[in-house]
């Protein structure tokens, strides 16, 4: 049974191949779930006479971006504690609260609200950690969109599971239940090394090599942490880790604002993927991550939002131009994060760090159509000299028109295709009415 044929026709089309420039008068075929090939207008006019053809005339298209680091639930504490420090923020305000409200419904809510900010922001894939995963699992299904599933691990209980042998279980129930879910990658998630013992990373360790997942863990997000190791374990979290062997090409190291020179070099040589969180790091004053010298030191350094308790927006334009300018700003160079550099980190460089560099990343004939259209033609964003630029510098996720998961339109001229927003939203207020009526 033939596929259907889309053949989108923008201005400008960035494919996000290594070295391939801003291509104009270019179109790219959509052919059911896969790009069938990027080619000039004209050429693509006549090959495919018989296909639907939308008009893209003042719009850019990149590969969908990739959010490597969120908690898609927590988009229902947005906004709930501002203004303070990491600890404070989780022992006073976030865990309590939590261990009062989390629940099936709760995160299956949460995660609709975080999947439609993100599809309406550009984003195609989450890579999610939270508990209850079969709730992210549905909401990225119902919602149309890519993501990341943890199965999420902490050293005590919460009122989804009373520690960590049931946090896996019910975590490796849950990667059964929707075992081929083409929309769905899994990952095996520590929460972070103050928050889970030397005998659960290795069984999350084991976990992952056994359903070759990537693991996704925090790591070295602020200086408390790092006194904390030394005064528990007599050495920093990245060298425990190594010791217990985590450090590899599975692994998605968040945060990581707070490295040495020869930490640098160790997740360089071993593979290890950085999630950097400029915004949520400036929020809760974490830091900073050394991105010049994780670009010098060839770490596949790549961007996330975090949740929208902590950042409080799940703005992936907002993460890609915060990197390139505080690269710039912190270390005193301008060429240290260049635009397209930026752009890498929340396409192509993200995708082999999920493991699925070889489908998604970039705009190439073979791989999954997820595909993202930026209108430049308000008057905010002319002239248009560099298109590519023009998305880092200029641009915003307001700008966003249209997208495409796996070939299907999941938002057309800024309207979600696959959710009945108001409901949803009727749905949030009544959650969060019973959440401030209780706190």
């Amino acid at each position: 049974m033939s596929q259907p044929l889309t053949v989108l026709l923008p201005r400008w089309l960035i494919p996000m191949t290594p070295g391939c420039p801003v291509l104009e008068q270019h179109a790219l075929v959509m052919e059911g779930e896969r790009i069938a090939a990027v080619l000039p207008r004209d050429e693509a006019l006549a090959r495919y006479a018989q296909a639907e053809r939308v008009e893209l005339p003042q719009h850019v298209l990149i590969p969908g971006l990739i959010n490597a680091h969120t908690h898609s639930a927590m988009s229902l504490l947005r906004g709930v504690a501002d203004d303070l420090a990491l600890m404070d923020w989780l022992n006073n305000h976030i865990w309590p609260l939590e261990r009062q409200w989390v629940s099936e419904d709760w995160v299956y809510q949460g995660s609709l609200l975080s999947a439609a900010e993100a599809l309406r922001g550009g984003v195609t894939y989450l890579n999610d950690m939270y508990f209850f995963p079969t709730a992210m699992a549905r909401a990225a299904v119902d919602s149309g969109i890519r993501a990341g599933v943890s199965i999420n691990v902490i050293d005590f209980p919460t009122g989804y599971a009373s520690g960590p042998d049931d946090y896996i279980a019910k975590g490796v129930a849950a990667y059964e239940q929707f075992r081929g879910e083409k929309l769905l990658d899994w990952t095996s998630a520590p929460h972070a090394p103050y928050t889970v013992s030397d005998e659960t990373f290795v069984k999350l360790r084991e976990l992952a090599h056994k359903y070759e997942m990537q693991v996704h863990c925090h790591i070295h997000e602020t200086q408390d942490e790092i006194a904390g190791s030394l005064k528990q374990y007599g050495e920093r979290p990245l060298a425990r880790l190594h010791k217990l062997g985590l450090l590899d090409e599975r692994l998605i190291a968040v945060h990581m604002v707070h490295l040495n020179d020869e930490e640098i070099a160790l997740i360089a040589k071993q593979g290890v993927h950085l999630v950097h969180n400029p915004s949520s790091n400036l929020k809760l004053a974490s830091g900073v991550a050394p991105v010049k010298a994780l670009e010098a030191g060839g770490v596949n350094t790549i961007l996330g939002t975090d949740g929208a308790a902590s950042n409080n927006r799940q703005d992936m334009f907002a993460e890609i131009r915060a990197a390139a300018l505080l690269a710039k700003g912190i270390s005193g160079d301008p060429l240290s994060v260049s635009a397209r550099t930026a752009l890498e980190m929340a396409t192509v460089r993200a995708a082999k760090a999920m493991g699925r560099g070889d489908e998604l990343g970039t705009l190439e004939a073979g791989k999954l159509a997820d595909v993202v259209a930026v209108s430049l033609d308000a008057l905010e964003c002319r002239p248009v000299y560099h298109a590519d630029a023009q998305l880092v510098y200029v641009a915003g996720r307001e700008h966003v028109s249209d997208v495409w998961v796996g070939g299907r339109q999941r938002l057309k001229q800024r309207e979600l295709c696959a959710l009945d927003v108001p409901a949803l939203l009727g749905r949030v207020e009544d959650i969060v009415a019973r959440m401030k009526a209780g706190r």
